[in-house]
């Protein structure tokens, strides 16, 4: 396994990260413990989380996990806060009044004195960052975080949090979470050379396009229908809003091109994310735990070819967008007709 610096942090993290968005829904708590274990045994040091995936299971079934494999230490366990956590207006968001509250309910939920790496889920444009700032830096004198970082936004928020942290002295972003994969390469625009350039590690998300370049949806270009079971069909919503016609085109191009490499196209998919110019590690989400042993694991040795490469760019150009995976995002005003 190979171990890159998390931006300008002290931290290694793994080259592949595991998610666990699919822990309790749809994965049983046994096989997710499974996963987190056999994961853990092939060198992924990373788990990323939320408070908000399975209504707060997936952070219990990895508290458990790791008391019961007794591996807390070695891991660099992430979440994130920012979605409704009850029905109040102060239940959500980058406020000081949520981000400490939502931050003791993660800890109880994980069995764990402090998380290594706090996230916002989605920035907040109606908190001062100066505020939001401000408590993520008392969390982390207070010895409940290590490290702060962001998912989901824009170049210009993440600027604007390192000019405060710089001139406020508080703790500064050392990561972004952002929607990254062959269908949707925006990122490639303003926010990769902004990390490059200020040293914030990336950790995309969604480097599969939630199936799409695996094959999951092929046939959807001609009949509009979700194949039963995939995420598209069991939730429906912002899922389904990704999927379109000319995605899954190039979808079932891409997995030509990775039956002629030899590889899956789960495979090349994470491969091509892994391997793309600042990126420290793509989350990985397997729903089995044969999918994490067959599939994703061989990809921590895998390197992607010019000629791969290439193929991939002609297909979608770099910056270019197919398939929007920022639709949960409301800040993106950029429409993928």
């Amino acid at each position: 396994m190979q171990y890159r610096t998390l931006g300008r942090s002290g931290i290694k993290i793994s080259s592949l990260a595991l998610g666990t968005d699919n822990f309790a829904n749809p994965t049983p708590e046994k096989e997710s413990i499974e996963i987190i274990d056999a994961a853990l045994d092939a060198g992924i040091n990373l788990i990323d989380t939320s408070n908000s995936y399975a209504k707060g299971d997936a952070e219990r079934i990895i508290g458990r996990a790791l008391k019961q494999n007794g591996k807390r230490h070695d891991v660099v366990l992430a979440t994130k806060a920012y979605f409704p956590q009850g029905p109040g207006p102060n239940h959500k968001g980058g406020s000081r009044m949520h981000l400490i509250k939502a931050c003791d309910d993660s800890l109880k939920r994980l069995g764990t004195d402090h998380i290594d790496l706090y996230q916002l889920h989605r920035p907040d444009f109606d908190v001062p960052i100066e505020e939001t700032l401000g408590a993520l830096t008392d969390l982390v004198r207070a010895g409940k975080i290590r490290y702060i970082g962001s998912s989901t936004a824009p170049a210009w928020r993440i600027m604007e949090a390192l000019m405060t942290s710089e001139l406020k002295g508080y703790v500064r972003f050392v990561s972004e979470q952002p929607p990254y994969n062959l269908l949707d390469r925006r990122i490639e625009n303003e926010l990769v050379p902004m990390c490059q350039k200020h040293d914030i590690g990336i950790l995309p998300w969604s480097p599969l396009a939630m199936g799409i370049l695996a094959g999951r949806y092929a046939g959807f270009e001609k009949d509009g229908k979700y194949p039963a079971g995939s995420r598209a069909e069991l939730r429906g919503g912002i899922y389904a809003e990704r999927i379109t016609k000319e995605g899954v085109i190039i979808g079932n191009r891409f997995v030509e091109l990775a039956h002629k490499l030899g590889i899956s196209p789960l495979q090349l998919a994470i491969l091509w994310v892994k391997d793309q110019p600042g990126v420290t590690a793509p989350l990985i989400g397997p729903r089995t735990l044969k999918q994490l042993t067959d599939d994703y694991l061989p990809v921590a040795e895998m390197s992607l070819s010019d000629e791969a490469r290439a193929a991939c760019d002609a297909m979608v150009p770099p910056g270019s967008v197919v398939a929007n995976f920022h639709n949960s995002a409301p800040w993106m005003k950029m429409k993928v007709l």
